[in-house]
């Protein structure tokens, strides 16, 4: 009986992100030495989106936005870092994010490693 509801549990997880990839808006974003691109991100909260990041610069690269992070839901925690503030890109590697913005708002968005050299960004939940 619990083998056959964790079957069920997993497969309810599997379909929650299956219907977030088909339903949900891309939006890409290159990381390059040393900035985002596009450094102006936008957002509608309680739409379903699809982050696509792309380190293309010779640098690892940070996509860090703390409180960004703590008024959304991620729908795929696996690719955050730890403390669920951001995602690491080394040079070469593409991550993607799938979540729902809870509220509206303007966050800061840094290269928590280049930020001192302009990399830095908006995002902005309406």
């Amino acid at each position: 009986m619990g083998i056959a509801l964790l079957a069920i549990f997993l497969g309810a997880c599997q379909n929650h992100l299956s219907a977030a990839d088909t339903y949900a808006q891309t939006v890409t974003v290159q990381l390059i030495d040393d900035r985002f691109i596009p450094d102006k991100l936008g957002f509608r909260h309680g739409l379903r989106y699809h982050l696509h990041l792309e380190n293309n610069g010779t640098s690892m690269h940070e996509f860090t936005a703390p409180e960004f992070f703590k008024a959304i839901d991620v729908l795929n925690g696996d690719v955050l870092e730890p403390e669920g503030n951001g995602m690491v890109l080394q040079p070469g590697q593409r991550k993607d994010l799938y979540f729902v913005p809870r509220r509206p708002g303007h966050y800061g968005l840094t290269c928590a490693d280049h930020d001192w050299d302009g990399m830095v960004g908006e995002i902005n939940v309406e």
